[in-house]
């Protein structure tokens, strides 16, 4: 015990696959449900205080919850504790570190003030989150990464003497030869503004370089506007962050869908609609740069930023949909032998994929490792330093197609399962998308009520999104009311194992449905939110693919199941996922709650670090040579392990 502060135990924190954050006694939770954080970003001018409301999985830090949402709280240290800089303000109790006790004096502490890293969001927060203070010079990203700043964006300010007859330099001559830290080269667009803008700017310019291209010269110092904007092109939903790099911190941040939804769900339908019409590949590739445009000008102008600074762009998107972006044939992806065109695709221009920047602005676009784990998944093992931790960890990236990544601290295997459209709501009797309305949360035969559901925006339920798919069916199977086989019980049965649930079980027409929430007491099953006995069966075909995977990479490395040390449930959809429900149907590894971590969209934060940091975009490069992928069709025993993987066990 030290200052009042209980030490900790950090043989469990380890044993457990926790980072060993220093000073903080993980708070203890179940896995379940959701927590709601509201954010008040605190500005000098009072009318530009921002308030936001998220909801994230319980046990992620106040400090992660922010970021993933475009908040910005200072931080150098990677959420370790040990820079002292996140201070925040959190409404109600909340445990005090011994990081807290250097860092606050007892009034302040009384008032509140945390360490943002060390709070876990175990119960609904209110954060007052102060405006930031520092340009700092590392910029904490991904799950426990520290990233030094050395973005390709670079501006150098000159002040030139202008020309005599004693003088008569060209005109870039004179401007390179009072950059003396870089060597850049010209693009012609530079070439044909130099002149002009020399003269009107009395010779006081700044340069623009991206790497080693000189893209602009501007009137003025312009040193300070330097801004880029990293994407997560998802199948399903795409995610846009605007990043000011000289700071290394959000700006904004926006979602929607992938607007090449009505050709299909998932990558195949994608890829078969090109074969079928070979017009549709330049639908598919308008339609994704339809995308990536309205997500750049909605992040430009939540953050007030002209368009025209944003001088690069990173993408981080499966083999797919980087090359349905680039208009590149996709045929070759979708059948045997499942080859790409290009396994590292160029620096190309950002206008070529659609985006109004920058006219010379640069895109960068994440390599892959195969058809079926692309750059989305590099970009997320960059973010989680699947290639820097030597404990045995596993990564699931769950969607339609469900990428998986194994390291024992030496070795790295992945590999991709079919996991179907499931988990997106698709192919569910009343499936939709996680968006207002949607069932997230499910509780079955609590003591206060026999069903207890968490719906987005706390309206009333219109549907179930991938995350209450889940908790439904581990909840019925943990009270009984399903079996092994992913059956439901017979209804003579139903009473005697959940008696306050039984009336729920019916039928529509000849499929045995679970209703999940009435409108009204007397409604008709066919007017309700149910779960059917069909739903339950592609639940159950998706998790058994994803099992199978990680099952075999566990094989590879001769390893157990119980020598996992840490689970990262990655993507938008296993970030949301509750960590007891995936462990109860089998979807992850048997293991204690704690070490299945929220790990965020690593994908959005990979491409955020391979702009912040030239470094860590050769680190993406890097890693492409040292991850071995496994190929599950062509493996003899993936019929019979998956057959094995089917059943459900009720975890108790």
């Amino acid at each position: 015990m030290t200052d009042g502060v209980p030490d900790v135990d950090l043989d469990t924190v380890r044993r457990e696959g926790l980072l060993p954050t220093r000073g903080a006694d993980p708070a203890p939770h179940d896995g379940t449900g959701r927590v709601s954080l509201s954010f008040t970003v605190l500005d000098p001018d009072p009318a530009r205080t921002a308030r936001r409301e998220v909801r994230v999985p319980p046990g992620v830090t106040v400090f992660d919850s922010a970021s993933w949402n475009g908040i910005a709280i200072d931080s150098t240290c990677g959420g370790h504790g040990t820079c002292h800089k996140c201070k925040v303000r959190v409404e109600g109790s909340s445990p005090i570190t011994r990081h807290d006790v250097k860092t606050f004096t007892r009034e302040q502490l009384d008032d509140g003030w945390r360490l943002a890293c060390l709070v876990n969001a175990t119960r609904d927060l209110a954060v007052d989150v102060p405006p930031l203070t520092t340009r700092p010079k590392a910029a904490t990203v991904g799950v426990g990464r520290q990233v030094i700043l050395r973005p390709a964006i670079q501006k150098r300010y000159v002040e030139l003497g202008e020309p005599t007859l004693a003088d008569q330099r060209p005109d870039l001559t004179r401007l390179l030869d009072a950059i003396d830290d870089l060597e850049p080269q010209p693009d012609l667009h530079v070439l044909r503004r130099l002149p002009a803008v020399l003269r009107q700017a009395d010779f006081k310019v700044t340069a623009v370089v991206v790497d080693e291209a000189l893209i602009d010269i501007e009137p003025g110092d312009t040193t300070g506007t330097q801004y880029a904007i990293a994407f997560d092109l998802g199948t399903t939903t795409v995610v846009a962050t605007l990043l000011d790099v000289a700071t290394g911190t959000p700006v904004a941040v926006a979602s929607m869908l992938n607007r090449q939804q009505p050709f299909g769900g998932d990558v195949i339908t994608r890829i078969s609609a090109t074969m079928l019409d070979p017009d549709t590949l330049h639908r598919l590739q308008r339609a994704a740069a339809e995308t990536l445009s309205m997500l750049a000008t909605q992040v430009c102008r939540e953050g007030e930023v002209d368009p025209s600074h944003v001088y690069e762009v990173a993408l981080a998107g499966n083999a797919t949909m980087t090359a349905l972006a680039l208009g590149i044939e996709p045929e070759p992806l979708g059948v045997a032998p499942f080859v790409m065109a290009v396994a590292h695709p160029p620096v190309v221009l950002a206008d070529e994929l659609g985006l109004a920047l920058h006219p010379r602005a640069r895109a960068a676009l994440f390599p892959a490792l195969g058809a079926y784990v692309g750059g989305d998944i590099v970009a997320g093992m960059l973010a989680t330093g699947m290639d820097r931790d030597k404990r045995t960890r596993l990564m699931i990236d769950v969607g339609t197609n469900c990428e998986i990544v194994l390291s024992d601290g030496d070795r790295i295997v992945s590999t991709a399962a079919p996991a179907g459209p499931a988990f997106e709501g698709g192919a569910i009797r009343c499936g939709m998308r996680a968006a207002e309305g949607a069932i997230e949360v499910v509780k079955l035969g609590g003591s206060l009520e026999p069903v207890e559901l968490g719906v987005i925006g706390d309206v009333e339920p219109k549907g179930l999104c991938g995350s209450g798919l889940v908790d439904a069916v581990a909840e019925l199977v943990r009270v009984g009311l399903i079996d092994g086989s992913g059956r439901y019980v017979p209804d003579e049965v139903a009473p005697s194992v959940a008696p306050s649930l039984a009336d729920r079980l019916t039928r529509i027409g000849d499929e045995r449905v679970f209703v999940l929430h009435r409108p009204d007491p007397d409604a008709d099953p066919v007017d309700c939110v149910v779960l059917s006995q069909r739903d339950v069966r592609e639940l159950q075909f998706a998790k058994a693919a994803i099992s199978t995977g990680w099952s075999l990479l566990l094989q590879e490395l001769d390893l157990e199941p119980r020598d996992v040390q840490q689970v990262l449930m990655a993507g938008s959809f296993g970030s949301y996922l509750s960590p007891a429900s995936a462990v109860r149907i089998g979807l992850v590894p048997k293991l204690p709650v704690l070490r299945i971590v929220s790990a965020g969209n690593v994908a959005g934060e990979g491409a955020k670090m391979a702009l912040l940091s030239l470094r860590e975009r050769a680190g993406a490069t890097a890693l492409t040579e040292e991850v071995t992928y496994v190929e599950l069709s062509d493996r003899a025993d993936f019929n019979d392990r998956f057959v094995d993987q089917l059943a459900f066990h009720d975890g108790r």
